[in-house]
């Protein structure tokens, strides 16, 4: 078992060495791929190779100069933080970023001052008091509270961009990558957590055998990153969305909002805006004759729905008139609601059923 686990870290690692080439080496790719993707990978390369040399027997059983590659621990997950961020909302690099990779560096440096530039003998006569041991279990959690902690920002900058955007958009932006990559990183910190408390309750013979699964755990995320990097590049690159233009607050009155509240159901009565399948917040505020802000105000307080509800729920209506024509026969559901101006199967049955508290196929044999 341990030499199946032992080739998995080293193809992952020579994964990570092809993508750094790659985007080293490729200018398209350098273009295209998220900085911080590249930090990432290097930081995993990095933690991996501790690992390989070990394995290597090129330092014999020293842990000396491999203890070095423990400094991608703490890049890991500020890096993960800065890729989700950057790339759902398309911010380029910034030096001021690399703030986040400071405990990375005194790490680095208490490291050097601690573990390499002491003697043996000393370094002996700590393990033997005790000390190392504690000073290991102490570093060790606190980098895994600081990666755990960056890893809950990424969640939740995650979340918080699908709330933003069904403020902004009327259709399904594919995030697919991002849940998936987010549950892979999770599932990388179980081995690691779980060798700590292990470490911190005394089970050192456990220990040693949840150990290597660290290293895969690293491992699987370069083949998480190397597969999407073949089959679909352009997941680098998400948040397909406009610039929204920024506008003064609403100064709108009540009366205002009423009069608008009447041109908007009259607008999308006639011209059917919500056929669009790629309708933004701002076009639609344009079409009134009002700001951003404004219309979203207008949604929230005379319509109670936030733009992406509002516009599906006039998808729906139009599914629900179109199926009563002879043209539906046509169709398949799914066929209906593009007609209608959905572009995803799953945001059309979520949204039916929502509104209608059925699925399309229970209600119309229902109701039709």
């Amino acid at each position: 078992m341990d030499k199946v686990l032992n080739q998995l870290v080293y193809f992952g690692f020579l994964q990570a060495i092809f993508l750094i080439c790659i985007f080293l080496f490729s200018g398209k790719m350098r273009r295209m791929v998220n900085p911080y993707l590249g930090i990432l990978v290097v930081a995993l390369f990095v933690g991996l190779s501790g690992r390989v040399i070990y394995l290597s027997g090129f330092v014999g059983q020293s842990y000396r100069i491999v203890s070095i590659s423990e400094i991608a621990t703490l890049c890991f997950g500020a890096s993960v933080f800065l890729f989700t961020r950057s790339s759902l909302y398309r911010q380029p690099f910034a030096r001021k970023d690399l703030v986040h990779y400071l405990p990375a560096v005194c790490y680095f440096i208490i490291l050097t001052i601690y573990y390499l530039l002491p003697s043996s003998e000393v370094i002996n006569a700590r393990i033997k008091s005790g000390e190392f041991g504690r000073a290991v279990l102490l570093f060790a959690g606190i980098g895994l509270s600081f990666n755990i902690y960056y890893y809950v920002r990424s969640f939740f900058e995650f979340k918080r961009f699908q709330q933003y955007m069904k403020q902004e958009v009327s259709y399904s932006i594919p995030t697919r990558f991002f849940s998936y990559f987010l549950i892979a990183i999770g599932l990388c910190f179980l081995p690691w957590l779980a060798v700590w408390i292990l470490n911190l309750t005394g089970f050192d013979k456990l220990e040693r055998i949840v150990r290597p699964y660290i290293w895969i755990a690293l491992a699987f995320i370069i083949f998480f990153i190397a597969w999407y990097s073949i089959i679909a590049p352009e997941v680098f690159k998400i948040a397909p969305m406009e610039v929204v233009k920024k506008y003064a607050q609403s100064k709108l009155s009540r009366k205002d909002l009423d009069h608008l509240k009447s041109q908007l159901e009259q607008l999308m009565e006639n011209k059917k805006p919500f056929l669009n399948k790629k309708l933004l917040k701002n076009e639609l505020a344009e079409m009134l004759g009002i700001s951003n802000p404004e219309l979203a105000r207008l949604l929230n307080e005379r319509i109670g729905m936030n733009f992406f509800e509002y516009i599906n729920y006039h998808r729906i209506m139009e599914f629900v008139e179109l199926a009563k024509t002879e043209r539906a026969k046509e169709f398949t559901f799914f066929g209906l609601a593009q007609e209608a101006g959905f572009n995803s199967k799953s945001t059309f049955n979520k949204s039916f059923k929502k509104l209608m508290g059925a699925s399309p196929s229970d209600y119309f044999k229902t109701n039709i």
